[in-house]
């Protein structure tokens, strides 16, 4: 997530999942994206954001 206050921790938000080489996961509406493992769920829920030196980062939950 490039910008600060998109999301907030215990938001439900929608994914569309993108393949490629590997699947990548933005949440709706083009919030943030993920390049990790296949997921069967198509919504979550943000657990924590961190941020770093690239910018922040959204942990999100599924239902799997």
């Amino acid at each position: 997530m490039e910008r600060q206050g998109l999301v907030k921790i215990g938001d439900v938000v929608d994914v569309t999942e993108r393949e490629g080489f590997n699947y990548s996961y933005i949440i709706e509406p083009a919030v943030a994206m993920s390049p990790r493992h296949r997921h069967k769920s198509k919504q979550g829920v943000i657990k924590d954001i961190q941020e770093n030196s690239r910018g922040f980062y959204v942990i999100a939950e599924f239902d799997e």
